[in-house]
């Protein structure tokens, strides 16, 4: 395509500068209110304001009519009835929450939100809220200069996104992403704003193509959309953490995992017969490697045909997902949304009877290639073929399956366009629209219909979906990967921001694939990239057929050692990483952190992509480049401990430090703790012990929370859990550990150890007021 060529530089195809086409929407000419919604009428539409809590408000501008308050499937809330009372100075109307206050300003329309404080959250340049006739709205923010841009959901390039222009369009990019990569799979138009002042939060609601604009102005942004309505959310912050609770409170908190998931996960595309698979496992087992998951791509299908296996390759797929699941391990097959076009095929005779695919508004079927060949594709804006759909997986849950893997859902269609045509009207429960309006929700909507229905066949037991498209929201359903990187150092380097932002754009559950899916990898690229694994929230090795194959053994013993050290090390930090999981549950605070949302005021953080924090008091800081044993840390205020030597460092400064080829620099902040449990060679084997990490520090003190329950049903919703809150206080004498818990559930370990470490001699240690006896130095044992 000359597109790919320098051809796209030709000087002749250079458009003249123009100006943008967009007109304001007009002066507010007048307004009412309508039980708890405010509304304005202008010269071209309407403007409609809804506080959802104290600290949340919708601001809805439709410069083509009524502003209709419709929201997409990501809104997971209903707004409050907060009381406020409008004040009208003439010039202005001021309607305040007990946190948050929305000036507008009549003529021009300008709309300014503050806290109750004063403090300017976002505010409206001159050109305000402004449309195209075409359709095209846009709305335009100021930029302080000290502002930093958080979230985005999945995108390249660094951590702060200001200076970007980012659309959100779910593509599929096969292609080497790269910093000039934009749309990828997900769509996920919310944001985080960063300042000396605090922090705040836009949501752009808005399921056409949308562009957010941090680039072409110094001193203000935009977003834009190619349809709809002016459609956001403010929130109120005013800290970092805060702002993620209001918006996973709109937008849907992630469900705890089944434990299972959150272990070691192997896949390849593909793993192309039962001997292969089975082959798989007893290498695992005899190479003493932890393995929770194998993951069957498109091969185990009957010619791609979704919800079949190939008899030829899986004679017996039954007796196999229960042999393995009698080893420990999980077996999740992929799953499409193209449906084979085949007269003869049960599933889609199903659609076509039951009048459950994408049609173009006359009626027919829309059919575009992917795996199968000719193929349609389910409507999931439909009720009716989200539930078909849904009930479609019992042919997985009667074979033994808990989870499912979602691919090609943004939906990716063999063509020029990479997707489906525009002019595909969907369903959409009764109020039908365009692809062009829906396509970045489709993959979030197969996603819906996909867990809903596994839950409901799982009798209790906690399903896992992996999908690899998705929109606003997509975090209640599915863990998220971040689809087909590439086998560089650069893909390694780039996967520590993209997930970090995903955790800050709500979707704790997230990760690359491990090692690079596409292109050669090699041992030490391999080795370092397992290591960073070990630690992020999503752990999945996954490479590509036609390509070097990356199993942990696959490039000799030096590196096997080194791979098996840190699967195993994934087992130890469970514990912990599963207390960050129900953290992220309650909070929408993610499990994988840039060190800026622990520490805001610190401005090393802003932009520290290399490095990323587990938690509240971990920091890691992975080798990133070939060849390469030493790097630089940046540790901040406070002293930390080196996880592996004990050694402690002092924190506000950078540090070289040299990183063999088995080691990932871990620290701990002093002063506070962390669990660990057994290296188990799955999550199936019972937990027999548990240690509690504490880092001393004296005039100290830290809450540590350990929570635990079956790790597989939903019995935790029902009081089924068990809660530890341990308070440490330390000073230079003693340290007191003031332990409660909730919750009934009766873990498989009774006791556990508290391990000290950096513990002065004749330091006297009590829980609840009674003195411990140490079983040798640093090391307690105690019964709760």
């Amino acid at each position: 395509m000359l597109e790919d060529t320098s051809f796209a530089i030709h000087p002749g195809g250079q458009q003249k500068l123009t100006s943008s086409g967009y007109k304001p929407v007009g002066p507010l000419q007048s307004y009412q209110l309508a039980g708890n919604v405010f509304r304005g009428k202008t010269d071209r539409g309407e403007l409609a304001i809804v506080f959802y809590r104290d600290d949340i408000v919708r601001i809805e501008m439709n410069p083509f009519g009524e502003a209709q308050l419709l929201h997409s499937p990501a809104i997971a809330a209903e707004a409050n009835q907060v009381l406020y009372r409008p004040e009208d100075t003439g010039e202005t109307i001021t309607l305040s929450s007990q946190k948050l206050s929305v000036s507008i300003q009549k003529q021009p329309l300008l709309i300014t939100v503050m806290d109750q404080n004063g403090r300017i959250l976002v505010q409206e340049t001159k050109k305000g809220m402004a449309y195209k006739e075409t359709k095209e709205v846009i709305c335009y923010k100021n930029m302080k200069e000290d502002e930093h841009f958080y979230g985005f959901g999945e995108k390249t390039g660094f951590l702060d996104k200001r200076g970007e222009k980012m659309v959100m369009w779910n593509s599929d990019v096969y292609a080497p992403h790269n910093p000039e990569t934009d749309s990828l799979y997900e769509s996920i138009p919310f944001f985080t704003t960063l300042s000396k002042a605090g922090a705040h939060g836009i949501f752009f609601d808005n399921t056409f193509k949308t562009t957010f604009d941090l680039r072409s102005e110094e001193d203000s942004y935009s977003f834009a959309s190619e349809g709809g309505a002016i459609n956001y959310y403010v929130f109120a912050g005013p800290t970092l953490k805060q702002v993620l609770e209001q918006y996973t409170h709109l937008t849907g908190k992630s469900p705890i995992p089944p434990k299972w998931a959150l272990g070691y996960h192997q896949s390849r595309y593909s793993y192309e017969t039962e001997q292969e698979v089975r082959e798989l496992v007893k290498m695992f087992k005899e190479k003493n490697i932890p393995l929770d998951v194998v993951h069957l791509d498109i091969h185990y299908m009957d010619g791609y045909r979704v919800f079949t296996f190939d008899p030829n390759r899986f004679p017996n797929p039954k007796q196999l997902i229960q042999d393995l699941k009698a080893e420990g391990i999980h077996v999740v097959p992929i799953v499409d949304p193209g449906v084979k076009e085949d007269p003869e095929y049960h599933i889609y005779q199903q659609g076509v009877r039951e009048d459950l695919f994408c049609k173009y508004i006359e009626g027919s079927i829309y059919f575009g290639e992917v795996w199968p060949g000719n193929s349609a594709f389910p409507d999931f804006t439909s009720e009716k073929a989200r539930k078909w759909w849904g009930d479609n997986h019992q042919f997985y849950s009667d074979l033994g399956i808990e989870g499912i893997w979602n691919d090609m859902n943004e939906p990716a269609v063999f063509n020029e366009t990479k997707t489906m045509d525009l002019k595909v009207m969907h369903e959409n429960d009764g109020d039908p629209k365009t692809h062009r309006e829906l396509h970045n929700v489709y993959g979030l909507l197969m996603g819906k219909a996909t867990y809903e229905g596994l839950k409901t066949k799982l009798n209790g037991k906690r399903p896992f979906l992996l999908t690899r498209a998705g929109y606003s929201g997509v975090q209640r359903y599915a863990a998220v990967w971040t689809g087909d990187n590439r086998s560089f150092w650069e893909h390694l380097q780039m996967s520590l921001p993209m997930v970090m932002n995903l955790g800050m754009s709500g979707i704790p559950f997230a990760g690359p694939d491990v090692g690079g899916f596409a292109y050669d990898s090699n041992g030490e690229l391999l080795t370092r990239w397992t290591q960073v694994g070990a630690l992020t929230p999503f752990f999945r090795n996954h490479s590509a057929i036609g390509f070097l194959r990356q199993e942990p053994w696959s490039f000799g013993k030096k590196y096997e050692e080194v791979i098996r050290k840190y699967i195993q090390l994934r087992y130890q930090w469970l514990p912990q990483l599963y207390t960050l999981f129900k953290e992220a549950h309650d909070t929408g605070v993610p499990i994988m952190r840039p060190l800026v949302l622990e520490y805001p005021e610190d401005e090393n953080t802003y932009n520290l992509y290399d490095q990323f924090m587990i938690g509240d008091n971990v920091v890691v800081a992975p080798i990133l480049k070939p060849s390469d044993e030493y790097r630089v840390v940046y540790l901040p205020k406070g002293d930390w401990y080196d996880y592996w030597t004990g050694e402690k460092l002092a924190g506000g400064t950078r540090h070289l430090i040299q990183v063999p080829l088995d080691t990932l620099p871990i620290y701990v902040l002093a002063g506070t703790a962390i669990a660990h449990g057994p290296v188990r060679m799955s999550t199936e084997e019972k937990e027999t012990e548990r240690t509690v990490h504490i880092y001393y520090q004296a005039e100290s003190e830290y809450t540590f929370k350990m929570y635990e329950d079956d790790g597989s049903t939903f019995d935790y919703e029902n009081g089924s859990f068990i809660d530890y809150s341990f308070t440490i206080e330390q000073d230079e004498t003693s340290v007191n550990i003031s332990a409660q818990k909730q919750g009934n559930y009766q873990p498989d370990w009774e006791r556990f150890e508290l391990k000290f470490h950096g513990l002065p001699e004749n330091i006297r240690v009590s829980i609840n007021g009674e003195v411990l006896q140490a079983r040798k130095h640093g090391l307690y044992q105690i019964n709760l």
